[in-house]
């Protein structure tokens, strides 16, 4: 596949596939959970809280591990596996424009001084179970 079909293929995985699992790595071993994810063209975001594990492992190690897909029975479903390396960011523009008030249960305000947006800058991703062998994009 050329890099231009893989890239819209690993697209429309992002854009029907909100929520995921993000791995971190503690003291050599993974800590993954459930996180819900945005994209602007494959940088992947997730809100959270400062006061949080994954914060503070993140600081440790930037080093991430994403699942995206698997939708229905997991039987041939495409799905994407980003490796890729996360920063905090704080910024108010990201902070508003990723904001949703079902965060409440967790943040207060997009101004909730707690409030942070991880960004994850892929390093490759690997789009799995397209009817083939696994395709890899390298950045």
């Amino acid at each position: 596949m050329d890099s231009q079909n893989l890239k819209e293929k690993i697209t429309q995985v992002l854009g029907e596939s909100k929520v995921g699992t993000l791995a971190t790595v503690v003291g050599n071993k993974p800590h993954s959970r459930y996180m819900t994810f945005f994209n602007e063209d494959l940088t992947l975001y997730t809100p959270t809280s400062k006061e949080t594990y994954k914060a503070e492992e993140i600081k440790r190690n930037p080093y991430v591990h994403i699942l995206l897909g698997y939708e229905g029975e997991g039987m041939g479903d495409a799905y994407i596996e980003v490796q890729g390396k996360a920063s905090i960011r704080e910024e108010e523009s990201l902070k508003e424009k990723f904001w949703n008030e079902k965060m409440e249960k967790w943040i207060e305000s997009p101004n909730d001084p707690d409030y942070i947006i991880l960004e994850i800058k892929p390093e490759t991703i690997r789009l799995m179970n397209d009817n083939g062998e696994p395709e890899t994009m390298n950045f």
